[in-house]
């Protein structure tokens, strides 16, 4: 069993009008910051906010009569459980997704509220897939894995055709892998369009199961990734084998990596991004000499994050570039004092988030106060020159 150009080619006039033909622009900003000329896809665009219609969509309209019928199902962490109940609504065909329990709760949402029958079990994608299995069975439902299926991998390989209709020197590729869908198809297409175009398969450290499996390792994977799209710990046999051949390496990603690019999608490209999603764009933060210099094409494969989860991850990015700091002054606990230090911050242009005051703390004085400042300010720079003139009135600061 094998994948082909014109494989996917076919998937692609079978999905014409049915899914978005989603964009793919130069960001001149993402450019400057990484030193690579970067191609963004904004598969993020697409109605279930995720390249996974494009696969899912592709085996639906495969179904017999008869297949259709009885249902589809199919276990997922969220993006391919909701284009499969989207599409298979649109098409009237029934549809139950088995969801691991640690979902994020706006993919479980989404997900019934397109229409499907949602089944939340198991601690991992491998075991809903267990599951899913077992309820397929007694069911004789029709089984539309996520990745490890050529209909689906076909339909995936649409967005590369897409990408090199729209910028045909694209030269390298980082694609995500999680079970390897996505990669599978983009790899086959973009070879097949441009043989020169170098493959970069992109993981997340704490579930390295292509690496592990190149290296013929057993796979040691687990952690609380921002990436759960792609947290899978075994990677398809279908796609291992397809993709194996067509990839140049695969480099792993330390979260700071994909925190850093959501949080550039957001506040550069103005555009929402999950964890999985910007994964292609944090391996260019992560191995900028890999990319310098070079046309990428970065595919933005999907924008379902939980709002807390966005807006801690952009908080933390406003720690990491010090434009929130938390300050510890030790002063006289006299009156005025925290007036004082409030007036300089203020003169100094920052904004005061919060204020905790601690007489009681035994390493503070009995006389003394102990007071926690956060602190906005412009960047590290505009923090320096604050923390310098808190020392100069008398008031040393310590960061905490």
């Amino acid at each position: 069993m094998t994948l082909s150009l014109d494989d996917i080619r076919t998937a692609a006039g079978r999905l014409k009008g049915h899914i978005e033909r989603t964009p793919m622009r130069h960001s001149r900003t993402l450019s400057e910051i990484t030193g690579a000329e970067v191609w963004v896809k904004f598969e993020n665009l697409q109605f279930t906010a995720a390249y996974k219609e494009r696969g899912a969509l592709n085996a639906l309209l495969q179904l017999t009569d008869n297949e259709s019928k009885r249902g589809v199902i199919a276990a997922s962490a969220g993006n391919h459980s909701q284009a499969l109940a989207y599409h298979a609504a649109r098409l009237g065909v029934p549809v139950t997704i088995v969801m691991p329990r640690s979902t994020p709760f706006v993919k479980v949402k989404q997900t019934r509220a397109f229409g499907a029958n949602v089944v939340q079990e198991g601690n991992s994608f491998d075991e809903a897939a267990d599951i899913a299995a077992r309820l397929c069975e007694e069911r004789e439902l029709i089984f539309v894995h996520p990745f490890d299926n050529l209909q689906v991998m076909a339909g995936q390989g649409t967005v590369a055709l897409e990408m090199f209709e729209d910028q045909p020197d694209l030269e390298v590729l980082p694609i995500p892998i999680g079970g390897g869908g996505l990669i599978g198809g983009c790899a086959t297409a973009a070879k097949a369009l441009n043989p020169s175009v170098e493959i970069i398969g992109v993981e997340p450290a704490m579930y390295p199961s292509f690496t592990a499996r190149m290296a013929g390792l057993e796979t040691v994977a687990g952690g609380a990734t921002i990436a759960e799209g792609i947290a899978v710990k075994n990677v398809g046999d279908l796609t291992y084998a397809i993709v194996r051949p067509l990839l140049s390496q695969v480099l792993l990603l330390e979260e700071p990596y994909l925190e850093r690019a959501v949080a550039l999608y957001c506040n550069v490209e103005k555009t929402v991004s999950e964890g999985a999603g910007a994964a292609s764009l944090a391996a260019l933060l992560a191995y900028p000499d890999i990319f310098r210099g070079r046309k990428v094409g970065v595919i933005l494969s999907g924008g379902n994050i939980d709002t807390r989860l966005l807006a801690s991850v952009l908080t933390r990015e406003l720690v990491r570039d010090h434009r929130l700091v938390s300050l510890r002054i030790i002063g006289d606990d006299r009156p005025g004092l925290l007036a004082n230090v409030s007036v300089l911050i203020g003169q100094m242009g920052a904004n005061i988030v919060e204020v905790a005051h601690n007489r009681l703390a035994l390493d503070v004085p009995a006389k003394g106060a102990e007071f926690d400042i956060m602190i906005e300010t412009r960047d590290a720079t505009h923090t320096d020159e604050i923390m310098e003139a808190l020392r100069e009135r008398g008031y040393p600061p310590r960061t905490v």
